[in-house]
């Protein structure tokens, strides 16, 4: 499995705070069968160096080489809307034309259709991460189905799916995928105590509503494609 959005970089938000317990997640995502992590800090506050990214990301693989862990780690972002999209050319998935677009927790901004354009018209594939989760979308899934056309993309997290961020969000994300429009499963993990890296769970609940084939394509052969640049 392939696990797109994650905090596992260290010391840069508010994910692991060392390298020793970024390692602790890849040990538990590596026991999950996930083999590739993109690493996306949260890019909402201020705008990190790509290289200070990169950095933690080599320093990580290094890591992860010496200890014989069978897990590579990729960089990426998630980035905020608050950021143009020309301020962001640094922080795409893998290097790719995909990038992780997130909303407000709180809110759909009333302009969201004109921020995708926005992201589509410098060159990006947004990927709308974790819509499930936010209140406006929870309450009224259509306000997410209008927003979506060609190169825009649906992710939801592992954890909404099992139960984890509440009934709310659980069930808009079951109902996310009866429409079809769910793209990719990942964990959006924080540390290996809490927010955990495990993403099997939540293919398999979503095997429960699609079946086991979509189910997997959403955490093997869509991720793969992402992290390769290809077209969905």
């Amino acid at each position: 499995m392939i696990d797109i959005h994650c905090h596992i970089l260290p010391d840069i938000d508010d994910g692991p705070k060392t390298f020793d317990e970024s390692m602790a997640m890849a040990r538990m995502a590596a026991a999950d069968g996930v083999a590739g992590i993109v690493a996306t800090p949260h890019l909402n506050e201020k705008l990190y160096d790509p290289a200070e990214i990169t950095r933690r990301v080599a320093w990580l693989n290094h890591l992860l080489r010496k200890e014989k862990i069978p897990l590579s780690i990729m960089r990426g972002a998630d980035v905020s809307v608050v950021f143009k999209p020309t301020d962001v050319q640094g922080f795409t998935i893998n290097d790719t034309e995909y990038i992780m677009v997130d909303f407000p927790h709180t809110q759909l901004p009333k302009n969201a259709d004109d921020i995708l354009y926005q992201f589509i018209v410098n060159g990006y594939k947004p990927i709308i991460t974790h819509p499930e989760r936010n209140p406006s979308i929870s309450a009224n899934p259509k306000l997410l189905l209008d927003l979506l056309g060609d190169d825009i993309y649906v992710q939801v997290t592992a954890g909404s799916l099992t139960g984890e961020f509440g009934k709310e969000s659980q069930q808009c994300a079951q109902h996310l995928l009866r429409a079809g429009v769910v793209d990719v499963i990942a964990t959006d993990a924080h540390s290996a105590t809490w927010r955990k890296p495990l993403l099997s769970s939540g293919m398999q609940a979503a095997a429960e509503i699609v079946g086991i084939d979509a189910a997997q394509r959403m955490v093997f052969g869509t991720p793969v494609k992402i992290i390769s640049g290809l077209p969905l």
